[in-house]
Formats: C-alpha cells, sequence, structure tokens
C-alpha cells in the first residue's frame, strides 16, 4: 500500500557538484518533494562509476570541449548506481507499479521521453531527449539520504536477501549483460574480455551464467582482478604488463584471433590490440569510459579484416531484469566485486579508492557509498 514515512525529514545529507573538482558534501541539502506520480526513495547505497570518476576530474565528455557540448548541469547530486527503500509512494502509483512503502528498489539509470524516434522503436536506452540520474537538472542522483524516483522512470524491487551494497551493483550489471548481448556471442566463440573492473567482471558472469561461448579470455594488468575474472567464468588468464597479450591470443586460437573482443577498460591501448587479435570478420564491442583519445590504423577494421564494430551504451532492453535476478538467486560471486563501502560523507576517499583501483593502484573494483 502506498502511504507515507512520517520519518522523512526536511533537510538531508548530499554531495552536491558545482563543478570539476568541486564536490561539496552537506547536511543541510533539503529532501526533495515527491510529485504527485513518483517515489520517494530512502537511499541505501550507491556505486561509484567510473564516468563519476571522469566528471569530478573534469572530463570534456561531460562538461564540454571543442567536440562534445556540455552535458551536466551542475550544481547536481551525482550518482546513478542506486539502491534504496521507498519512503513515500502513493496508493495509485502503488498499484500501478506493485512498489510498496519500504521495497528494496532502483531505477533504471536513463528516463527516457517515450515519444523520440527511438524510444518509439523500443531502444529506450538510446532516447533522444533522456535524462540520466546525477547528471541533469530533472534527476538529481544518490550521493544522498533521499532521491525522487519521477513518473517516467523505469523502476525495479529487488528481494531484501540482497544486501544494499551488493544490490548497488545492479546496474553495472545491466550495462555488462548488454554488452554481452551486442557481441551476438555464439556456441563455439571465443570470447576475450578486456578489463577486469566491474563491467568486465559482469561480462564475463554473463557469458558464464548464459553459456555464450566456448572459451573465455580475461585480460587485466592486475593478476589480484585476474584471480577474481576466474571466480566470474574466465577460462583464460592473461597481464598484459607480462605477455604480448595479442600474441599470445593468436596462439591460443591457431593463429586466427579471437571471435569476440569485448572491450570493456576504457583504456587506449586495450582498443588497438582488441582490434589486432580479433579474427577476420569477428566482433569488436566497445563499452569502455575514456579519458584519452584514441588513435588506430581503420584499415585494419575494414580493408584488411572486415571486422563488425558495435557500440555499448547503458542496461539495454533486459539487462536489469537479469541482473536483479542472478543478484537474487546467488549467481554472482558479487562480495568479490563490491570492494569498499564507505560513508557518504568521505566521498572525496571514496572517488580517489575508485580511480585508484580503475588504475591497477588499488585492489578496489566497486566503491559503494552509503548515507
Amino acid at each position: 500500500m502506498g502511504t507515507i514515512d512520517r520519518d522523512v525529514p526536511e533537510f538531508m545529507d548530499a554531495v552536491v557538484n558545482y563543478a570539476p573538482k568541486d564536490y561539496r558534501f552537506s547536511h543541510e541539502v533539503g529532501v526533495p518533494k515527491k510529485p504527485e506520480s513518483g517515489i520517494l526513495v530512502k537511499v541505501t547505497g550507491c556505486g561509484i562509476c567510473a564516468s563519476d570518476v571522469k566528471c569530478y576530474e573534469g572530463a570534456g565528455r561531460y562538461w564540454g570541449d571543442s567536440v562534445n557540448e556540455k552535458w551536466v548541469q551542475a550544481p547536481i547530486i551525482p550518482g546513478h548506481e542506486f539502491v534504496g527503500e521507498v519512503a513515500d509512494i502513493s496508493e495509485k502509483d502503488s498499484d500501478r507499479l506493485g512498489i510498496n512503502i519500504g521495497d528494496q528498489v532502483t531505477s533504471e539509470q536513463i528516463v527516457a521521453c517515450n515519444n523520440c524516434l527511438y524510444c518509439k522503436k523500443g531502444k529506450r536506452w538510446l532516447c533522444q531527449e533522456h535524462d540520466i540520474y546525477g547528471f541533469r537538472k530533472a534527476v538529481p542522483g544518490a550521493f544522498s539520504q533521499y532521491m525522487v524516483f519521477p513518473e517516467k522512470a523505469r523502476n525495479y524491487k529487488i528481494a531484501k536477501s540482497v544486501e544494499p551494497k551488493h544490490a548497488a551493483y545492479t546496474e553495472p550489471l545491466a550495462c555488462a549483460i548488454h554488452g554481452v548481448g551486442r557481441g551476438r556471442v555464439e556456441m563455439g566463440d571465443t570470447v576475450v574480455v578486456s578489463g577486469s573492473g566491474a563491467i568486465g567482471l559482469g561480462m564475463l558472469t554473463a557469458l558464464k551464467v548464459e553459456n555464450r561461448a566456448s572459451r573465455i579470455i580475461a585480460l587485466d594488468c592486475s593478476d589480484e582482478r585476474l584471480e577474481i575474472a576466474r571466480n566470474c567464468g574466465a577460462d583464460i588468464l592473461i597481464n598484459p604488463l607480462k605477455e604480448n597479450v595479442v600474441d599470445s591470443v593468436k596462439n591460443i586460437c591457431g593463429g586466427y584471433g579471437c571471435d569476440v573482443y569485448l572491450e570493456a577498460a576504457g583504456n587506449p591501448a586495450s582498443v588497438i590490440q582488441g582490434i589486432q587479435m580479433t579474427k577476420k570478420g569477428g566482433r569488436f564491442v566497445e563499452f569502455g569510459v575514456f579519458k584519452d583519445k584514441t588513435e588506430l590504423d581503420w584499415s585494419l577494421i575494414g580493408d584488411t579484416k572486415e571486422l563488425e564494430i558495435f557500440g555499448g551504451h547503458l542496461g539495454g532492453d533486459d539487462g536489469y531484469q537479469k541482473a536483479i535476478k542472478w543478484l537474487e538467486s546467488g549467481l554472482i560471486p558479487v562480495e568479490q566485486i563490491v570492494t569498499d563501502e564507505i560513508a557518504l560523507k568521505d566521498f572525496r576517499r571514496g572517488v580517489d579508492v575508485a580511480d585508484k583501483g580503475s588504475h591497477g593502484q588499488a585492489s578496489s573494483i566497486k566503491v559503494v557509498l552509503t548515507p
């Protein structure tokens, strides 16, 4: 039933993004008001994404540069990998959505318009006029104690048997599942996953759970991460700092190369080696988030190899449903992926830990902030 949690305060703790590296923690941010149709959620955990780190650092992809228009609408509360408990929902919305006070819930990171060309084709994750939590004024994020899921949001319940810090992994896992789907992996394929961070480990898990490949190779510069990759489904582990990965993969594949290369490292070197090691007629999927530009010989893609190149964006059509099902079923070694739980007030340390982890300077993989 819909009702109101009478304990909702007037003010809350939150982090507000004002500008690159100007993120401020405050005890006196107003708790958002639930619209007539929408859900007020008490946040219980929010992961720090690579995009959050790059936005904090001032990447042009978010703040604008010679190529990109400014995307982030500061001041704004960041955070799009979240989970929480329903604090306020109307009876009408409760009946419509099947969601009640106290339920553990999450929401797709994109809030689509439902009217554009892409939405009408059923591809809401490509919506032309969309908002994304934590970047756009209309949808403040979850580096806070409370947030609102607006009327157009697509929401999901998660069983309370899943700890909040683990449930916060739903969004990255949904993205990983969508990325694997973009590769059109077939039985008998050899698949390389480059990068054993939160997305890459999710891709390995998806390949294993759905039995989509005959041989799975994980690449990462951290031996510690590679051992976790083994637990997520990798058959072969390769550290690019210790051997020539292109030669190694080609040797494993009889001199031809891999059938599918899933790029989840967001590193120019990973892109170049991926194009080099993918066999003729193979498939390359880009899902990484980049800070630096990548230069490569495009003739390898067309004139030499006739590769199929695919991009991957957000959680796709059914990524969230699968991710939640797998988390609830215990199919994911999520306790090895969510490595750090840090208090919201210490968000700067959280960003630093997440950044160092992504560069192999720390053992962290997924950092979750808790209010």
